[in-house]
């Protein structure tokens, strides 16, 4: 027999919201199993049973909102750490890009519950989402996550003469780290000195621990898309929202 799971991360496999907003949810009477209201914290439903949401839940739902920020290099991506600002302290309604043309007003309350979906090294700069939606952030930085993220990296090699071309190979599958082996990449040459990485995971520092492996060093970074995003031409320290007809 299949064992009951609790009802919040169940919500949360099924893609309605997040664990948390789950929680709210239940204990505001949102939630009906088989038709039933279940408001109780902590309850537990079997596989087969069918979960729903009230219309309030996805009307307040659908008011949340993701923010896409070019994340210029001297801000950390979540919590202020060592004197450092954090990015979301950049979004207001002066630095919105003048171009962004999604029909929405920016609030300051916008700003509750605006977390960083994935990270973006202190000294790296590109593309960073902040969404108060918990389904954007499971799809983004969950265990499952898919979501490639691609890369311009200006590098310098630390040896004679250029990289061999088996230690590019190296880059695309091949190295570990933390001895653990990492998922095959796509790196390439976009000019003679920058490269192109393109991953499907984010460990910490893990493009420069890279380059690092087979002499290179990282000198510059950016992040330049994230699945169907791209960072095109938004400035620096400037942001934008993510439209109703956009997806990553």
């Amino acid at each position: 027999m299949t064992e009951p799971v609790r009802l919040s991360k169940r919500m949360s496999e099924l893609g309605l919201c997040s664990r948390r907003e789950a929680d709210v949810w239940i204990e505001r009477g949102w939630v009906r199993v088989d038709g039933v209201v279940v408001n109780v914290l902590g309850s537990k439903v079997l596989p087969h049973q069918r979960v729903s949401v009230e219309r309030q839940a996805s009307a307040e739902q659908s008011k949340r909102v993701t923010i896409l920020l070019n994340k210029p290099m001297a801000y950390v991506s979540g919590q202020a750490e060592d004197g450092y600002t954090p990015a979301i302290a950049l979004i207001n309604a002066a630095s919105r890009w003048e171009e962004d043309t999604v029909d929405t007003a920016f609030h300051p309350t916008q700003l509750r519950s605006l977390v960083a979906a994935g990270r973006l090294d202190i000294d790296s700069t590109g593309l960073l989402v902040l969404t108060q939606d918990g389904r954007i952030a499971k799809q983004l930085i969950g265990e499952d996550s898919d979501v490639d993220k691609e890369y311009l990296v200006r590098v310098k090699y630390n040896k004679p003469g250029k990289l061999p071309e088996s230690d590019l190979q190296l880059l695309n599958h091949g190295l570990s780290l933390d001895g653990k082996e990492l998922k095959p990449a796509v790196v390439y040459w976009q000019n003679e000195d920058q490269l192109s990485f393109t991953l499907h995971e984010g460990k910490k520092r893990q493009i420069r621990r890279m380059c690092e492996a087979v002499s290179l060093r990282a000198v510059g970074l950016k992040r330049v898309r994230i699945g169907n995003i791209r960072l095109g031409d938004l400035p620096v320290g400037a942001w934008r929202y993510l439209g109703p007809d956009e997806g990553f």
